[in-house]
């Protein structure tokens, strides 16, 4: 069951504006992708996970997100991790067991119980451009 669809007004106007400030560190990432409709750079920040040519999502608000729209009409996006920039290729759905199997704990848990989150999605690693370039180049 994704993240109740309440919070998510609370979590874009007063909490993602904050994650976005703490993009970089740890498991918070900053996901920037192009509006399908309006063609306006957005920045999502998320938890993801980096196993070599590989970037693995949770999607805690399920599937039927605008950013997953997004990156899927635009075939990817980039992403600033760490301080890295990613160029990240189309999303493909994982089972919910091995996209469970790749979230380092205590996430996993969390992610089981009590978000109860059975979405995920991976993204390739096309090209890592240098850790001088800004999301918005």
């Amino acid at each position: 069951m994704p993240i109740a669809r309440g919070m998510i007004r609370i979590n874009t106007r007063f909490i993602n504006p904050l994650m976005l400030r703490l993009a970089g560190t740890g498991s918070i990432v900053d996901l920037e992708h192009i509006g399908r409709r309006t063609g306006t750079v957005r920045h999502t920040p998320i938890m993801a996970f980096r196993q070599e040519d590989v970037v693995t999502i949770a999607l805690t608000y399920g599937p039927g997100v605008a950013w997953l729209a997004n990156v899927r009409a635009a075939g990817g996006c980039r992403m600033r991790m760490g301080g890295t920039i990613l160029r990240l290729g189309a999303p493909r759905t994982l089972d919910p067991d091995e996209g469970s199997a790749r979230m380092p704990q205590p996430q996993r848990t969390l992610l089981r119980w009590p978000i109860r989150c059975r979405d995920y999605v991976e993204l390739p690693v096309l090209r890592t451009p240098s850790a001088a370039s800004s999301p918005g180049e």
